[in-house]
C-alpha cells in the first residue's frame, strides 16, 4: 500500500504536466471549461500509456523503489495487451464509488469518505483470494513479485 501512495505522489507530476499541456494547447481559460470531460479522457489515456509502458518493462518508478515487479502467471514480463488489461481492471479501485456518487450532489469531504471507503473495502477483499493477491491482478493474469530495490548509497 505504501508503494501505491508513493505512485500517487509521482503521478501528481504526470497529471500536472499533462493538464498543463492540454490546457495550453486547448486554450482552456478555467477549470470549469466545457472541455473538462475531454481533459479527463486525455488524462485517462496518459495514465494508460504511463502504466502500460512501465509495466511491460516490469516496474513503475515507485515499484522500483519498493522492490516490486509485475509479471504474468508464468513469471514472464507483461505483454502490451496484458498490461493494458491490467490498467483497465485497476480502475475497479475507483469506478464503483465514482459511479455511486455521480448522480448525487455530495461535498468533497463526503466524496473522499466514499471513495476511500471503497478503496479500503477493495483492498480488504484481496484477503479472500487464495494467493492473497488483488482481484484485478487475478483477473488480468498478473501477479506482483519481489525484486531487488534500488540500492542506497
Amino acid at each position: 500500500m505504501a508503494c501505491w501512495l508513493y505512485e500517487g505522489m509521482l503521478l501528481f507530476a504526470v497529471v500536472f504536466m499533462a493538464g498543463w499541456l492540454f490546457s495550453t494547447l486547448g486554450q482552456m481559460r478555467d477549470a470549469m471549461d466545457s472541455r473538462r470531460h475531454l481533459l479527463q479522457a486525455f488524462l485517462f489515456i496518459v495514465f494508460g500509456v504511463y502504466f502500460t509502458w512501465f509495466w511491460i518493462h516490469g516496474q513503475t518508478l515507485a515499484m522500483k523503489t519498493w522492490g516490486i515487479r509485475v509479471v504474468d502467471r508464468q513469471g514472464r514480463p507483461l505483454t502490451q495487451g496484458r498490461a493494458l488489461l491490467r490498467y483497465l481492471l485497476c480502475w475497479i479501485w475507483f469506478l464503483p464509488s465514482l459511479a455511486a456518487i455521480a448522480p448525487f450532489r455530495v461535498t468533497g469531504g463526503e466524496s473522499a469518505v466514499l471513495i476511500l471507503g471503497w478503496v479500503a473495502v477493495w483492498a480488504l477483499l484481496s484477503r479472500f483470494h487464495p494467493e492473497r493477491q488483488f482481484w484485478h491482478d487475478a483477473w488480468a493474469g498478473t501477479r506482483l513479485v519481489a525484486s531487488q530495490p534500488l540500492s542506497r548509497r
